[in-house]
C-alpha cells in the first residue's frame, strides 16, 4: 500500500503524519488549545495564523520521525472539507505546493472520512460493511460504511453535536474549555443518578420518534435550568458552590445512554455486526463503557481508536488517502476547500481513473 504524507488543519490542531499499509510511521500534532482557552472557544483567525506558523516545522518533524525522504513518499494528502475555511486553506495550499514540487499525486480527504479510518489504524483487518458512530465537536452521525468513498448517513443530530453539548454544559458550570475532558474527569467523582435529565428525542410527523437521530439542545437547556435552580438554593443557604461532579456524571450518563441506544438499534436493524467509533467524544469513558457493555449483550464488535486518534490527527487522514490512492482516486490541483460537505459526496473530491 502507498506511503502517504498527510496534513490536517481543519480546526485547531496542526497535524502531519506519514502512514504506510495502515501503520503509522510518524504522527505530529501541535494543539492550539492554550491559545483559544482565553476566548472560551475556537477563534478561526487565530487558528489559521497558528497553522501558518507551525506547519513547516511539523512537516519536517514528521519526515524525521519516519526516517524518510521525499523519494519515499507516494502521495500528499490534506483535509479539504469540512472545517474552518481559513484553516483548511493553509493545509491544502501546503499540500498542493508539495505535490507540485515533488511531483506527487494530491489526495484531498473529507475530515469525517478520516475519523472513520481512525479505526483502521488499530484494526487493520477491519473491512466494510460496518456502522460508524461519529461523535465530535461538530458532528454526531451514524454512518453505514459500505466501501471506501461509499457512505450513507442513517442517523444524525438535529441540533447540537455531542461534543458541542459537552463544551456548552462545561461553560454553564464554569469549568472552562474544552469541556469534554473536564466533564469526563469530574464524572468519575460524581453520581450518575444524582440528577435525572431528559435524553432528548426527535419526533416523527406520523407519530413516534426517530430511532437513530439525536437531539441535545433540550438536555443542554435542562442542565442550564438545573444549575440556575441549584445556584438559587445555594445562595439562600449562604453557599455559592455547585455539585459539579454529580452534574457532570448525570449529564455524561445521559449523553452516553442516548448515543448507545441509537447505535445498537441501528446496527441490529441494518444487520451490521461491527460498530467503529470515531471523533473526539470517542475518548469519553462513559460512552466507551456503555457501548461496550451493550454490544456484548448483542454479540456486536465495537472498535474504539486509541485516545490519540480520537481527536483530530493527520494519521487518520493519511490512512484514508492511501486507500483512495490505491483505487486510483486522485484530486485535481484545482481542488478547493469547503466549510460544509456531506460525507456522501466524498467522491466529488477525485478524478477517478483505472
Amino acid at each position: 500500500m502507498a506511503t502517504i504524507l498527510a496534513i490536517e488543519t481543519s480546526c485547531d490542531e496542526t497535524a502531519v503524519a506519514i502512514v504506510n499499509n495502515r501503520q503509522v510511521l510518524s504522527n505530529v500534532v501541535s494543539s492550539q488549545i492554550p491559545l483559544h482557552q482565553r476566548y472560551g472557544g475556537i477563534v478561526p483567525e487565530v487558528a489559521s495564523r497558528q497553522h501558518v506558523e507551525t506547519l513547516n516545522a511539523a512537516i519536517t518533524q514528521a519526515l524525521v520521525q519516519a526516517n524518510l525522504g521525499w523519494a519515499d513518499i507516494d502521495g500528499i494528502a490534506a483535509t479539504c472539507a469540512p472545517g474552518l475555511v481559513g484553516a483548511l486553506l493553509v493545509g491544502l495550499t501546503a499540500a498542493k505546493t508539495l505535490a507540485l514540487l515533488h511531483q506527487k499525486p494530491l489526495i484531498g480527504v473529507h475530515h469525517l472520512e478520516g475519523h472513520i479510518y481512525a479505526s483502521y489504524l488499530t484494526a487493520p483487518d477491519l473491512q466494510p460493511p460496518f456502522l460508524c458512530l461519529l461523535v465530535s465537536g461538530g458532528h454526531t452521525s451514524l454512518i453505514d460504511v459500505k466501501d471506501c468513498g461509499d457512505y450513507e448517513i442513517l442517523g444524525q443530530t438535529r441540533d447540537d453535536a455531542a461534543g458541542e453539548a459537552f463544551d456548552k454544559v462545561a461553560r454553564l458550570m464554569g469549568l472552562g474549555y474544552p469541556g469534554g475532558p473536564i466533564i469526563d474527569q469530574l464524572a468519575a467523582q460524581g453520581s450518575a443518578s444524582a440528577f435525572p435529565l431528559p435524553e432528548g428525542q426527535v419526533s416523527l410527523p406520523e407519530g413516534g420518534f426517530h430511532p437513530y437521530d439525536s437531539s441535545f439542545s433540550g438536555l443542554k437547556t435542562a442542565v442550564l435550568r438545573l444549575t440556575q435552580k441549584l445556584q438559587a438554593q445555594k445562595l439562600q443557604a449562604g453557599d455559592n458552590s455547585l455539585p459539579v461532579a454529580d452534574l457532570a456524571a448525570s449529564f455524561q450518563e445521559t449523553v452516553a445512554r442516548a448515543l448507545t441506544k441509537r447505535a445498537i438499534a441501528c446496527a441490529l436493524d441494518y444487520g451490521l455486526n461491527t460498530i467503529a467509533v470515531g471523533g473526539g467524544v470517542a475518548a469519553n469513558s462513559g460512552l466507551r463503557r456503555h457501548l461496550q457493555q451493550a454490544a456484548e449483550v448483542h454479540n456486536l464488535r465495537v472498535l474504539f481508536p486509541p485516545l490519540k486518534f480520537c481527536t483530530d490527527n493527520a494519521a487518520m487522514i493519511a490512512c484514508a488517502a492511501a486507500d483512495h490512492l490505491e483505487r486510483g482516486h486522485i484530486s485535481p490541483l484545482t481542488l478547493g476547500v469547503q466549510s460544509r460537505m456531506a460525507i456522501s459526496d466524498v467522491m466529488q473530491l477525485y478524478n477517478v481513473y483505472g
